[in-house]
C-alpha cells in the first residue's frame, strides 16, 4: 500500500469523510483527495502527523514499513574522502596507534564547535588509524564519524559506521559505549522517521544500562538518560504522547541525579543534566503542536544552565518554530539570525531551518535584507 491507500484505509476504518478529516486535521479537502488519489506523495511529515492526532492512530502507520528518507540536502564532496576510509577493511592484528586518543578528542571538540571542513580533512585518517586499533577505541572513532554524517545527513555511511561502532563495542563487552553507540544510530533512525524501530531499541536498552541513582556515576546516568529522550522523541513523533511524558519524566528523574563529574572528551554521549532535558521537553512541545507550550517551557529554563553547544543550537531552532506557529515571524528571524551569526557551519546543514524561513517568506509580501541573506546562507530553494 502506498501512503495515499494507508490514509484511505485508516480514515476509513475510522469511520470519517474526507471532509471530516480535513477539519480535524486542519489542512483542506483537496489535499487529502489528492494524497488519496496518488497524486500527491511528498505531503509534509508535520501534515501527516496531524492526520495521525485526528484519525487516532500511530504515525508509523501512515508512513509505512519503509517511510520515505529526507534527501541529503548537499555538501557530499566533502565527506567523500571520510566515505572512502569507512569501505576500508578493518586490520585482523590490532596495532597501538600512537596519539590517537588525543587526536580523537581534539577531532571530538571539532564536531562540537561546529568545525565541519576542518573535522571532513582529519576524520579519514583517523578511520584508518582506528582500522588497526583496538576495537573499544575504534568504536570511538567510528561512533564520532557517524555523528558527523548523521549531522550533515550522509545517511548510509553514517549507518555503515554506527553498526560497525556498535559491533566493536559490543565485541569488548563494554555495555555502556555499546548503548552510546546506539543512542547515535537511534537519531539516525529518527531522522529517517523509522520512529517504531527507535521506541524499541531505545527501551531495550535503558533497560539493560538502568542504572541505581543513588549511586550512578555520570556517564551511567548520562547513557541511561539520552536513551531515554531518544525514545520519548520518537514516541512523540509516533503519536504515542504517554508513552512520551514517562520516558521524558524518567529522563528528568536522572538527570536531577546528576553529579559534577570531570569526564574524557572522546565519551561521546552529549551533556545530560536538566537542562538537557528542559529542552527536549521543548522540542516535544513543538512537534506535539502545542506552540505556546513550548515558550512556556523555553522561559521557566534558568539562565544558568549549561547546555551543549549542538542541543542548545537545536533548542533555539525549537524556539523558532514555535513562533512561527504563532506568527511571530520578526522573532523566529531574529533567532535564526543569531543561529546563522553564531553556529554558521551547523545551522546551514538543519533541515528545520529551511522550513522555519521557508514558511515565513511564504506569509510575507517583501522581504527584508536580513531574510534575503538567510535565504542564500541555508541554500533555500526557489
Amino acid at each position: 500500500m502506498d501512503l495515499g491507500e494507508r490514509l484511505q484505509s485508516i480514515r476509513k476504518r475510522r469511520g470519517l469523510t474526507q471532509r471530516e478529516l480535513a477539519e480535524s486535521a486542519g489542512v483542506s479537502v483537496s489535499l487529502i483527495r489528492k494524497i488519496e488519489q496518488g497524486e500527491r506523495d511528498d505531503a509534509r511529515v508535520d501534515t501527516l502527523r496531524r492526520f495521525s492526532v485526528a484519525l487516532n492512530c500511530p504515525l508509523t502507520a501512515l508512513l509505512g514499513p519503509a517511510p520515505d528518507i529526507p534527501d541529503n540536502d548537499g555538501n557530499d564532496a566533502l565527506w567523500v574522502p571520510t566515505r572512502d576510509a569507512l569501505m576500508r577493511p578493518t586490520e585482523t592484528v590490532e596495532v597501538p596507534v600512537p596519539g590517537l586518543e588525543g587526536a580523537l578528542a581534539h577531532a571530538t571538540r571539532m564536531y562540537h564547535d561546529n568545525e565541519y571542513v576542518q573535522l571532513a580533512q582529519v576524520l579519514p585518517r583517523l578511520i584508518q588509524d582506528g582500522n588497526t586499533a583496538p576495537p573499544l577505541l575504534r568504536s570511538r572513532v567510528l561512533q564520532l564519524a557517524g555523528s558527523a554524517l548523521v549531522q550533515t545527513r550522509q545517511l548510509e555511511p553514517a549507518r555503515l559506521a554506527l553498526n560497525r561502532s556498535l559491533t566493536d563495542a559490543e565485541s569488548t563487552g563494554n555495555v555502556l559505549d555499546a548503548a552510546s553507540a546506539v543512542i547515535t544510530l537511534c537519531w539516525l533512525l529518527i531522522v529517517e522517521r523509522r520512529f517504531d524501530r527507535v521506541r524499541h531499541l531505545a527501551t531495550e536498552w535503558a533497560d539493560q544500562v538502568e542504572p541505581r541513582l543513588s549511586v550512578a556515576t555520570t556517564r551511567e546516568v548520562s547513557t541511561w538518560g539520552w536513551l531515554l529522550l531518544r525514545g520519548s522523541a520518537a514516541s512523540v513523533r509516533d503519536n504515542r504522547p504517554d508513552e512520551a511524558d514517562d520516558m521524558m519524566r524518567l529522563a528528568a528523574a536522572g538527570a536531577l541525579a546528576i553529579r559534577p563529574e570531570r569526564r574524557p572528551y572522546h565519551q561521546y554521549w552529549t551533556t545530560f543534566n536538566p537542562a538537557t532535558v528542559a529542552m527536549k521537553r521543548v522540542e516535544n512541545a513543538v512537534v506535539d503542536d502545542r506552540p505556546d507550550l513550548a515558550l512556556r517551557l523555553a522561559r521557566d529554563i534558568p539562565p544558568d544552565l549549561s547546555p551543549t553547544s549542538d542541543n542548545r543550537n537545536r533548542h533555539l531552532l525549537d524556539v523558532a518554530a514555535a513562533q512561527v506557529e504563532l506568527r511571530r515571524y520578526d522573532a523566529a528571524v531574529e533567532v535564526l539570525a543569531k543561529l546563522s551569526s553564531e553556529a554558521r557551519p551547523w545551522f546551514v546543514e538543519q533541515r528545520l531551518a529551511r522550513d522555519i524561513l521557508s514558511r515565513i517568506i511564504a506569509r510575507r509580501r517583501t522581504l527584508t535584507p536580513e531574510m534575503r541573506e538567510l535565504a542564500e546562507t541555508i541554500r533555500l530553494e526557489y
